[in-house]
Order: C-alpha cells, then structure tokens, then sequence
C-alpha cells in the first residue's frame, strides 16, 4: 500500500465526491464526504464491473409492509451513506463497501486520511497510479 495525496479537504463538500481519473485503463477510485467523514472506494462495481462511484448517492427506504397496506410504513434513512450503481442499482455502503443485498459482496474500501488540508488515500498501487504520483 502506499499513501497519495488525493486532494483538498476544501475540494469536496459534506455530501460531495471526486472520481480520481484512471490511469491505465485502471478503474481509479471515488473520494466521498459523508456526514463529514471522507471514504474512497474502488470505482468498480463487484457486480458487473461498472463505474460504481459515478451512481446516485442517496439513503435507502425500508418498510414494515408494503405501502398499500393500512399498517404500512416507508422509511427513508441513511441519506447520503449509500451509493448505487448506474448499471443495475446495486447499492453499496459508502463506509464499509458492503452490498446492501448480499451481504458476500462488498467493493474495495481504501483508508483516508486527513492531514491538515489534504486527503491522502492508502491505495494498493497495482489498482491506481504510477510512482511519481506516491507520497511518502
């Protein structure tokens, strides 16, 4: 693993995202703000390989019965904390990588670490970028 420098703090907003471009034909990785909190993900989706960190960011509903039913209850939570595929809408936890629908699927979760103004992500170098690009 080694550590490379991503960004600015400054760069994404609370709910926002950046996508480090590929290099290679690598699929590269998405930066995101959740709540505050920075997490980057592998910009490949575990399910078909498409470009999981170009999705929808949203919450997700649940429900106690269906909505046509009297008792019935939808409940959007976790707003901004799941990202869903642009291929098939697979949903993914932005902090864990975990699949939402199978819990033996999860996408490739780096580390983020903040140091002062710049996020620095510990990256497995044969998914990213060449070596001129590393920070030690």
């Amino acid at each position: 693993m080694k550590r490379i420098v991503v960004g600015k703090v400054a760069e994404i907003p609370e709910g926002g995202r950046k996508i480090i471009v590929p290099f290679r034909g690598r699929a590269g990785i998405g930066i995101f703000n959740v709540k505050g909190a920075f997490y980057a993900l592998r910009n490949i989706c575990p399910h078909k390989r498409g470009p999981l960190c170009t999705g929808e960011v949203a919450g997700r509903s649940s429900t106690t019965a269906p909505p046509s039913v009297t008792e019935g209850f939808v409940d959007y939570e976790r707003e901004g904390e799941i990202i869903r595929c642009p291929w098939h809408a697979w949903q993914f936890d932005i902090a864990t990588g975990q699949c939402l629908a199978d819990p033996d699927l999860r996408v490739k979760t780096y580390p983020v670490i903040v140091d002062g103004e710049d996020l620095i992500v510990d990256v497995d170098v044969s998914d990213f970028i060449p070596e001129e690009n590393y920070h030690e």
